[in-house]
């Protein structure tokens, strides 16, 4: 593939987009950010925040540790954080500069405000409105569709901001050239400098994040489990290593992550397995960087068409990605890696 076909630069567009770095579970980040957002509208601190979220949100921050902290939960954690503490340039890493001498502060400031949370049930599964006020003054906010996709910003009454939909297509990337055949010809002649910069961030956050959930407890400690069940076989040591970087970011630990299609846990588990395989198979790094490129790009081509959020977990398409990497690490062609992508994918069914 060339590099001024359409399709190559569509695919390093599709990269740069979906591959970015995020701290802990996407959606109570992606509150935190609404929030601090909001807070910067304002001018003030909240004396009250009015949260409107669909229910696969709701569904999502409930029960996930916020980071940065001090280990509290939910949706009233992460809008409190947020406007207390959160950059808002800052995205999805709105709360990263939190310090520890902070953690009171937003623990004080989560009972002293007025915050209430509300279901949303307009046809958007990840939908969010986040109207904050202090004396006679308001500001709102609206994201769709994706973690920072801002639809529009009200401050007074007044409309700032608004778009009726801000999809990929709109932002120069055309989802609509993913394919396999696409995906494998863009892998096999992709200039490596120009995926290099994220999949070196990839490769440095998510394992890092990986082996901090083998090191210390958190959450299930599937990782650990599975080691001292089944052994150090590179097979069970990639799934330790996926788990544990999961189990990890889901319960308070504030170490990054690359993420894929706005998830933390689908950026670990297409990018951790293939890392652990390359180290074990002694690849070069060019192959490894193919592999995750491939991996990557059908992770985002499968959950594509499914939504940023859904009842279905999209480990499962990541995973897919992963085991196509894996194969590719393993020098196979393209028909062995479609049918390790097909049966990956007819496991979930079956």
């Amino acid at each position: 593939m060339d590099r001024n076909d359409e399709r190559y630069q569509a695919f390093i567009h599709i990269l740069n987009k979906e591959m970015v770095t995020a701290m802990g579970c996407t959606e109570p980040i992606a509150l935190a950010f609404a929030c601090a957002k909001a807070r910067d509208l304002l001018g003030v601190l909240p004396e009250w925040i009015r949260v409107q979220a669909s229910g696969s949100i709701i569904k999502n921050i409930k029960s996930a540790v916020v980071p940065n902290t001090g280990g509290l939960k939910g949706m009233e954690a992460a809008s409190a954080a947020g406007a207390l503490a959160g950059r808002s340039e800052k995205l999805l890493e709105v709360i990263a500069d939190v310090e520890e001498n902070d953690y009171a502060r937003i623990r004080d400031y989560m009972d002293q405000a007025d915050i209430r949370v509300e279901y949303l049930n307009e046809g958007h599964d990840f939908d969010m409105i986040v109207t904050v006020g202090a004396g006679e003054d308001q500001a709102r906010i609206r994201i769709q569709d994706q973690h920072t996709n801002i639809i529009f910003l009200e401050h007074n009454g007044e409309l700032l901001y608004h778009a009726d939909h801000h999809d990929a297509d709109a932002l120069g990337a055309d989802y609509s050239l993913l394919n396999m055949k696409n995906i494998w010809e863009f892998v096999c002649s992709v200039d490596i400098e120009d995926v290099r910069p994220r999949l070196d961030e990839q490769i440095r956050c998510n394992m890092a994040i990986a082996k901090e959930g083998l090191k210390n407890p958190y959450g299930a400690n599937i990782g650990k489990v599975l080691l001292s069940s089944f052994g150090d076989g590179i097979a069970n040591r990639a799934r330790a290593l996926a788990a544990a970087g999961s189990d990890a970011r889901m319960n308070g630990c504030a170490l990054p992550v690359v993420i894929n299609s706005g998830s933390g846990n689908q950026g670990i588990t297409c990018s951790v397995p293939v890392i652990e395989y390359a180290a074990e198979l002694g690849s070069d790094q060019e192959l490894l960087y193919r592999a995750l490129t491939l991996s990557n790009l059908i992770s985002i081509y499968i959950k594509r068409d499914i939504g940023t959020l859904s009842a279905y977990c999209g480990a499962v398409n990541a995973a897919a990605g992963a085991g196509a990497g894996i194969a590719y690490l393993h020098n196979q062609d393209y028909e062995d890696v479609i049918h390790t992508v097909v049966n990956c994918l007819a496991i979930v069914s079956g």
